[in-house]
């Protein structure tokens, strides 16, 4: 294992692990070396990855929670500080994105896709940042999309928005927060091959759209999880407000 991707002794939060992105990410963590929390609305989902990498010797709790709850997101992360003691990196992988013509979107959509996706980033920022502070350093990373920042999909406006707005805090969560030696960084994700992707269409539709992906296919939830690792390694110490675009360059051609 080379030592840049060694995260013994680190602790790690990551919001939506049970299943796709997520659970590639707390995989990618526990099986080097970390102590990872998942945090999911999906309890016995998260529990039985938890149970599978316990078995690997890993390092790997479960909870539930429901993240447009603000108050349930400070209790979260006040509980890792009371169990553990610290938190090293915070993962705010989690997203909701019902797929809903513009038309469509009613109040109560809007509201929890911008509580899951963009409100819970703030809320858990916010309440670790005490012990970021108090241990001099700290990362907070976040997996946004290339839908909204880059690129449009039809019945994704809610998503777009909340997933700019991402972005934006990134940028400016950097310039607040680097004084108190945190970093904040972001990864963008194209069509990645997971069981939130199939809800987006059928296996013809997946197959078209990865025919027109440069590299050739989908991409896999791992390629975000190795995007991650490095953001939190000591090869980025000196990257902060940034995100990766990891798309198999689907967003490159101009037409």
């Amino acid at each position: 294992m080379r030592e840049d991707f060694n995260f013994s002794g680190k602790t790690v939060l990551v919001t939506g692990g049970a299943q796709g992105i997520g659970r590639a990410i707390v995989e990618a963590f526990a099986l080097r070396g970390a102590r990872v929390m998942i945090a999911d609305l999906r309890l016995a989902q998260a529990q039985a990855v938890a149970a599978d990498l316990k078995a690997r010797a890993c390092q790997v709790d479960a909870v539930d929670i429901d993240l447009a709850d603000a108050t349930a997101v400070a209790k979260l992360v006040q509980g890792l500080e009371r169990d553990w003691g610290r938190l090293d990196i915070l993962i705010h992988n989690a997203g909701y994105f019902p797929l809903t013509p513009f038309a469509e979107i009613t109040s109560p959509i809007l509201e929890r896709t911008l509580a899951v996706n963009l409100s819970a980033l703030f809320w858990l920022t916010q309440a670790a940042l005490p012990m970021f502070q108090h241990q001099g350093a700290g990362c907070v990373l976040v997996t946004s999309s290339v839908t909204g920042p880059r690129v449009a999909y039809p019945g994704l406006s809610h998503y777009a928005a909340s997933k700019a707005g991402v972005n934006g805090f990134i940028r400016n969560a950097a310039l607040e927060l680097a004084c108190h030696g945190v970093r904040v960084n972001g990864v963008e994700p194209g069509m990645i091959a997971t069981p939130a992707m199939a809800n987006l269409g059928d296996d013809q539709v997946n197959g078209d759209i990865a025919s027109r992906v440069p590299l050739g296919r989908l991409g896999s939830a791992e390629d975000i999880a190795g995007a991650m690792l490095f953001l939190a390694s000591d090869l980025a110490t000196y990257i902060t407000g940034q995100t990766i675009v990891v798309d198999g360059g689907s967003t490159l051609p101009e037409v």
